[in-house]
């Protein structure tokens, strides 16, 4: 089973350069989760499976603190993930960057993090 959050979006202070973390920059944040549920699934009980919304609330405490590189945030993300529900087989996480200064028009960069049980 694979319970997903795809492109929720961040107003963030990361970045390497002092700018970034004082200006700030806008993020979008996708998140997949792969898990054989812990319980019969039929029961309706949301302690069987993967709250998405407490995926949002680990992505959210993490956004908020500033760091240099979004591969130390997306990281943090995934080990929250893990820590709260350790029946989960996979996770795939992107963290895109939206208009990174580059000094010429990019839509976005982005790092992607997988884990495998």
């Amino acid at each position: 089973m694979i319970i997903a959050l795809h492109g929720v979006e961040f107003f963030a202070y990361h970045g390497f350069y002092p700018e970034e973390q004082k200006l700030g920059c806008y993020f979008t944040v996708d998140i997949e989760v792969d898990f054989i549920p812990v319980g019969d699934i039929s029961e309706d009980n949301l302690d069987n499976t993967v709250n998405y919304e407490k995926l949002y609330e680990i992505a959210c405490e993490e956004m908020k603190i500033a760091r240099k590189l979004i591969e130390t945030v997306a990281q943090n993300i995934m080990d929250g993930i893990v820590k709260q529900y350790s029946f989960v087989n996979t996770i795939k996480l992107t963290i895109h960057k939206l208009n990174p200064p580059l000094g010429l028009k990019t839509k976005s960069s982005s790092v992607t993090l997988t884990y495998r049980k």
